[in-house]
């Protein structure tokens, strides 16, 4: 696939060159990666950011088709791929809403989905409300050599998420190592912290987990960290989890992941965040993958080290990153 750059501004493009790192590969875990191949991610994003800024166009995946195949609701990540896919002059195929415009409607497994649209595309970009769907879908592909990257399983992995969230913690400290970060909320269902605890336990840092007793992070996977080596430390407290921490990621209570409404209503105001709480910590960045709902209130969007919009914002540069880079194309 030959690659071309038209320019419209005076910076001088690096050349993109053919990349062998990730291509054909399915996204599907952080442990698809290591901690190389997502410095990788990290540094294409950076150097798509600064074309991406100073307006100019590029051609890198001209001719190729991203196939969008979302059957839960999305609109961040969705729309950032869809994105990602343009800026790269790609282009973009899919149903209005998976769930009930696709033949899953009518009974269509995943695998038949899957190997369908194999058909149709060069990469397949999925959100499924089953752990473990994206994997059955990497597998339906693997003999067309379509990759296909998880964009959130159930209460499963959000892998994409976790290295776009790299990356804003890089920008913003200027590092990932030796810091402290706290991670807030429904640590049990969300899916954005499972990914991002796993892939910050390749760097040096401290993590401290925040959440009522009913929504900790999974015993199994806390457990597993420790025992090679992650400093990971869990309270009920915000207060103290705060304390000295260099980034506060927030998480919403998924109400769509409890059973009843009432053990929803007994955790879904546990910890807030608002302008008090932001005065106390003017060092601290704060983050969220959004959607919130009560958990930070309007007023802290004023704040400077608020960063959650700027935080979707780095979504585009790393999905470009990595739509390229599984298609064949690096840019470093």
């Amino acid at each position: 696939m030959q690659t071309q750059i038209e320019m419209t501004s005076r910076i001088t493009p690096k050349m993109i060159t053919k990349s062998a790192e990730l291509t054909g590969r399915s996204i599907i875990s952080v442990h698809d990666l290591d901690r190389a191949e997502m410095e990788l991610v990290l540094r294409e994003a950076d150097c798509y950011e600064e074309y991406i800024k100073s307006k100019q166009k590029l051609r890198t995946l001209s001719g190729s088709i991203l196939a969008t195949l979302f059957f839960e609701a999305s609109t961040r990540t969705r729309l950032s791929f869809e994105s990602a896919m343009h800026r790269l002059g790609g282009s973009v195929i899919s149903t209005p809403d998976g769930k009930q415009a696709s033949s899953a409607v009518k009974g269509e497994t995943i695998s038949d989905t899957i190997r369908t649209v194999t058909g149709y595309a060069d990469v397949i970009v999925q959100r499924h409300p089953a752990i473990g769907s994206a994997r059955e879908a990497a597998r339906a592909a693997q003999a067309s050599g379509i990759p296909v990257i998880n964009a959130g399983d159930g209460a499963g992995e959000h892998p994409t998420q976790a290295l776009l969230d790299l990356y804003t913690i890089q920008k913003e400290r200027g590092t990932l190592n030796g810091l402290n970060i706290t991670l807030v909320g429904d640590l049990k269902h969300g899916r954005t912290v499972h990914s991002l605890l796993q892939a910050l336990c390749l760097w040096d840092v401290n993590i401290t987990l925040v959440s009522p007793d009913m929504l900790r992070m999974p015993v199994h996977m806390v457990a597993e960290l420790t025992a090679n080596g992650a400093k990971i430390h869990e309270t009920d407290s915000l207060q103290q989890g705060a304390r000295n921490a260099d980034v506060v990621y927030m998480t919403r209570v998924q109400k769509e992941r409890f059973e009843t409404e009432d053990g929803y209503n007994a955790v879904k105001n546990s910890y807030v965040v608002d302008a008090d709480f932001m005065h106390r910590h003017p060092n601290m960045t704060l983050m969220h993958p959004l959607p919130r709902v009560d958990e930070i209130t309007p007023e802290v969007d004023a704040f400077e080290n608020a960063a959650y919009f700027r935080q979707t914002q780095n979504g585009v540069y790393v999905r470009m990153a990595i739509l390229a880079l599984v298609l064949g194309q690096r840019i470093s």
